[in-house]
């Protein structure tokens, strides 16, 4: 799929695509680091018909939404011929106990037998995290393991 870079003058970078259904959608990069998610009328790519704006932190969340469902929808294929064996994303909650503390405090592979392959964070992937990687509030784990051990990783992050 093509992304499509256009400088506004005075104003930023607009990045965007072309939809399946024909919608130019993207966002616009302001330069005073503001961001705009846009999306184009379908007669008129030039024509917004809805623009949101965002702030860093809520741009960093939207990325994270949209990047790691892809990535585990890439592991359940790799693992579809392992029986018993899934993949899940679980979010770091306001709440987690575990914010603000390394990945190792948790104790998530001896507890629950589930491994996190990765970390989504503000847009950006974070494979194979150490014991040392800091969690925070909004990290996507990417999760892989039984149900059974899914859902105790679940409980770990949201209870401690």
């Amino acid at each position: 799929m093509n992304v499509d870079v256009t400088a506004l003058p005075g104003i930023g970078v607009r990045k965007d695509f072309e939809s399946r259904g024909g919608r130019r959608i993207g966002v616009v990069v302001h330069r005073d680091g503001g961001i705009d998610l846009i999306v184009s009328q379908r007669d008129d790519p030039d024509a917004c018909l809805a623009q949101v704006p965002l702030t860093t932190d809520e741009a960093a969340v939207l990325a994270n939404l949209l990047g790691a469902p892809q990535l585990v929808e890439s592991l359940k294929e790799d693992h579809r011929d392992l029986p018993g064996i899934t993949t899940r994303q679980l979010p770091v909650g306001g709440k987690s106990p575990y914010v603000g503390r390394m990945l190792g405090e948790t104790g998530m592979r001896t507890r629950t037998k589930a491994s996190i392959v990765a970390i989504m964070r503000a847009g950006q992937l974070h494979p194979s995290p150490g014991p040392d990687f800091v969690l925070d509030t909004g990290d996507l784990l990417v999760v892989v393991g039984t149900p059974n051990g899914l859902d105790a990783a679940a409980r770990v992050l949201a209870d401690g």
